[in-house]
């Protein structure tokens, strides 16, 4: 059955999304692990389906500056991607790499942005090599962007694009283990809801 909006996943198939949250959370991690040389630990605990002032409390605030890496897909199942780095793991990453830490995001340099957007890459293909691996889908991601915004100003631009089909944003939880410490993260997924329906489908998972 084709579902016409993201309230009606039910408890099975967000659980499915969670699980192959984790199958590429730990491809992500393995990667991570190769650029900073230390060991990452990262987890999906949760996927939730928010609106967008939910969505924007669970980040921090609509006034929040993050730095937005965005992807779009393309292929069998269309859509966006955001990950959403705050200044804690930002610093995490430039330290391991031998750069200076940053007190703001405006003291990022261009080499650290272009790491940044790499960092953010690789958690959404990750996540997305996981979804078309276990559905047996093409999936094709643009050049990944980067956008130093408040959080309010870089969630609009999936939901102003797909507020037709999609009335509600897909956040991933996760939580990355780096020399002892926890730091969370957010992913952010709007598939289109004819991508969805396609997706659930060939998981195996849409009502019928």
């Amino acid at each position: 059955m084709q579902i016409k909006n993201y309230e009606e996943l039910n408890f099975t198939q967000i659980d499915v999304l969670r699980e192959i949250g984790n199958i590429g959370s730990g491809n992500a991690a393995t990667a991570l692990s190769g650029v900073v040389n230390k060991r990452i630990n990262m987890s999906v605990t949760d996927v939730k389906i928010l609106d967008y002032n939910d969505a924007m409390d669970m980040v921090g605030g609509p006034e929040l500056i993050v730095a937005g890496v965005i992807v779009k897909l393309s292929g069998d199942m269309e859509g966006i991607m955001l990950y959403l780095g705050k200044l804690e793991f930002i610093n995490m990453v430039l330290e391991s790499i031998s750069l200076d830490p940053v007190e703001s995001y405006d003291e990022l340099s261009e080499l650290e942005l272009s790491s940044v957007t790499e960092i953010g890459n690789i958690l959404i293909s990750s996540y997305m090599n996981a979804i078309a691996s276990l559905a047996d889908i093409n999936i094709k991601l643009s050049v990944p962007a980067i956008a130093v915004n408040m959080a309010g100003a870089i969630l609009s631009v999936p939901m102003v694009e797909y507020s037709y089909t999609a009335n509600k944003i897909m956040i991933i939880d996760a939580n990355f283990m780096f020399d002892g410490k926890e730091i969370c993260s957010d992913l952010i997924l709007v598939p289109d809801i004819n991508s969805l329906s396609f997706l659930l489908k060939k998981l195996g998972v849409a009502d019928e």
